[in-house]
């Protein structure tokens, strides 16, 4: 998916709810009516459809789902893998991810009696076994069935130290506009008269038990170009939300303006954070007297503040102190005498050509640090102390697999979630205490039958001479004769890593049928840091999608497949990637899967969130639409071409890509007598579905596609 600022912020410390989700995503909302187009362009004759709910537009998106539902789900085989797809989503024996919030463990949890989840607790004791008793907290099912709503579970964030009042996020269908409520936590009930805020992109963050700060949508002029946030406010208990005071104003062109308070004992400071660009932000130091001092570091850079420390995770390389820092490094000084003006830093992670930092994680007294080489995780472990900090090897850290790790409670003790994972192994969740072993409390049910794989890594070489590696898996009998269905799945953007995880839905709907499966590490995702990443910005994103044909020409060159029998999937940048690979590179597949795409790259910056991504892809109003035109598959298609077969799947209720994109180039190759399947969820937001039967019904469309295709 396309990430949000909030979201760029979070990814890399999230990886253990990545590592225990084995569904879709959920999360997007109808276009605003200023966004809808005019009705008559003469540049676009399909512009029509970028007005989201709009009869005509919807008429048009029902016509074809029910020619793809005919097509595709009204098969025995289909109900048959939807069932499996469902069951394995709708598991009860899946890991329950567990956050600390003060003495209970609280997750939130989906199955088929609870589609849109319950927010539940127990305690470790309980958690430690097999079916722990859990305590419901709140069931969003009852919610939407008293208040007659469609709400998809978006967080919380609960007040310190006592644990009693949670900001509550709920969103009406699965969009990034959310309401925020407040609920108690002692009684289980929402706060009467208790801060509330409106339907917005945005958010609440508590201050203090009276006070919060709020960005949201003040009304005219306070949203910025991308839909976010322009303004933070402070906000006291009680006071109408118009009178809240103005704690920062960003400019008019920012992305997105936020407030926090960091309550750590003894270190408590509040923050203001100025986001002007993805890569480009400010971190403002917010006094007693309300006045902000900067952070002055490199606005590439992501700051972070824990306790007495400042980290600088470098995008660019930094002069400080008379000396220079690479792009890729971690580097930490002491926070007050950085804002003293004194530069001396220590040196936490240096990058190679091999390693890149993938995430760092504190607990109360030690930082862990995970590192990729060549996409595979390497853990250790540092003490803060003055100069070169102590480095240790992470006790019992698996040296094979995707491995995440998260503070059990970054305010109390060094324990840590381990979690481990890769494409034939369920995802094992243990706890530790750095240093002893780890003791392993949970792991995923077995949901296909992996013991006739193999898993491979490989590197492809791109046009320029660039080695791209790549995961392989596949039967251990294959034979190299080019006829293996094979579906090669890839992202390359926003500096997005992706390693090895096991997936029920793609072993039951691929490789326990025989099928290839292939992802692609390309140039734009983060694999090797900030300069894999910048290599495919802007004018070389061509570079990214070099990469991907050259994974492609290397599989179908060693006879692992062919392109009759080769399927490429992706979504959001992934689906302009596949976008790509069907516009530039037809002859190389045999099946295209685009899902909630960009596609239209004239437009995309005019669309819901698009703006915020042009630090990545460029402007398109000016003359970067030079370069960006050469990577447009609106713009690319060409009704004289042959093209393989493709289907396109959305949803109505993204608010972060626009649902026109896939609307208009799906009407475009059709007028022209393609072969092309369409499919639009009317809920689910920008990942597609809003709860598992959405997800399992989309997973296994997808699937059927291919399979029919490539087999």
């Amino acid at each position: 998916m396309l990430p949000t600022p909030k979201a760029r912020k979070a990814a890399k410390s999230a990886a253990l709810s990545v590592l225990l989700t084995a569904s879709l995503a959920a999360t997007v909302g109808a276009a605003h009516a200023e966004d809808a187009p005019k009705m008559k362009d003469p540049a676009d004759p399909f512009a029509w459809l970028e007005a989201v709910d709009a009869s005509q537009s919807l008429d048009w998106v029902r016509a074809q789902n029910a020619k793809s539902e005919a097509a595709l789900a009204a098969t025995p085989q289909f109900k048959q893998l939807e069932g499996d797809i469902r069951a394995i989503l709708d598991s009860t024996a899946k890991i329950p991810g567990v956050e600390k919030i003060g003495a209970y463990y609280y997750n939130f949890w989906k199955d088929a009696q609870h589609q849109r989840g319950l927010w539940r607790r127990t305690t470790l004791a309980e958690y430690r076994k097999a079916s722990p008793a859990w305590e419901t907290v709140l069931d969003l099912d009852a919610l939407n069935a008293a208040e007659n709503e469609k709400w998809v579970w978006h967080g919380a964030q609960c007040l310190k130290p006592a644990y009693e009042r949670c900001l509550v996020a709920l969103s009406r269908g699965g969009s990034d506009a959310d309401v925020t409520r407040e609920f108690d936590l002692a009684s289980k009930t929402w706060v009467q008269d208790g801060f509330y805020r409106p339907e917005a992109k945005g958010g609440l963050s508590w201050i203090d038990q009276d006070r919060v700060y709020v960005y949201t949508d003040f009304g005219a002029g306070s949203m910025t170009p991308s839909g976010y946030p322009r303004i933070v406010k402070e906000w006291k208990r009680g006071t109408p939300l118009d009178s809240a005071a103005t704690v920062y104003e960003g400019q008019a062109q920012d992305m997105y303006i936020a407030a926090y308070h960091d309550d750590t004992v003894g270190f408590e400071r509040d923050f203001v954070s100025r986001t002007l660009a993805f890569y480009n932000d400010e971190l403002y130091l917010r006094g007693k007297d309300g006045k902000l001092a900067k952070v002055d570091a490199p606005n590439s850079a992501n700051k972070s503040v824990h306790k007495q420390w400042l980290l600088l995770e470098l995008r660019d390389a930094y002069e400080a102190g008379g000396k220079t820092y690479a792009s890729g490094s971690l580097i930490a000084t002491k926070f007050d005498d950085f804002m003293a003006g004194k530069r001396e830093f220590t040196t936490l992670f240096a990058p190679t050509q091999r390693t890149s930092l993938s995430s760092y994680a504190w607990t109360q007294n030690r930082l862990v640090l995970n590192v990729l080489e060549d996409v595979k995780n390497r853990i250790s472990v540092l003490t803060p102390g003055v100069g070169e900090w102590k480095r240790e090897a992470f006790v019992g850290a698996p040296t094979i697999g995707t491995v995440g790790v998260s503070p059990v409670d970054a305010d109390e003790g060094d324990a840590v979630w381990l979690t481990t994972t890769d494409y034939l192994t369920p995802t094992t969740l243990a706890i530790a205490q750095l240093g002893k072993q780890p003791e392993v409390l949970k792991t995923n049910p077995v949901f296909f039958d992996a013991t006739r794989n193999v898993v491979e890594q490989h590197f492809a070489t791109s046009k320029d001479g660039t080695k791209v590696p790549y995961f392989l898996v596949k039967p251990k009998n294959l034979k190299l004769d080019g006829s293996a269905p094979t579906l090669l799945y890839g992202y390359g953007g926003f500096e997005v890593s992706l390693t090895p995880g096991y997936s029920g839905g793609v072993g039951k709907g691929w490789l326990e049928k025989g099928g290839v499966y292939v992802v692609a590490n390309i140039r734009g995702g983060g694999e090797y840091g900030p300069r894999w990443h910048q290599a495919a910005l802007k004018a070389n994103r061509h570079k990214a999608y070099e990469d991907f044909a050259a994974v492609a020409q290397d599989l179908i060159a060693n006879k692992i497949t062919s392109t009759r029998h080769l399927g490429v999937q992706g979504g959001s940048n992934g689906g302009l990637l596949t976008g790509n690979m069907l516009t530039q590179y037809p002859e190389l597949f045999g099946a295209v899967v685009v899902q909630v795409p960009l596609l239209d790259m004239k437009r995309y910056s005019h669309l819901l969130a698009g703006a915020s991504w042009m630090a990545e892809y460029g402007d398109p109003d000016t003359t970067d639409w030079e370069f960006i035109q050469t990577f447009s598959p609106y713009h690319l298609f060409d009704a004289k071409k042959t093209y393989p077969p493709v289907i396109f799947m959305t949803s109505t209720k993204d608010d972060r890509v626009h649902p026109g994109h896939a609307r208009k180039m799906a009407a475009k190759m059709l007028e022209a007598g393609k072969d092309v399947t369409y499919y639009e969820n009317i809920e689910g937001g920008h990942g597609g579905a809003a709860n598992n039967a959405q997800a399992a019904h989309m997973n296994a469309l997808a699937y059927t596609f291919l399979w029919e295709k490539l087999k």
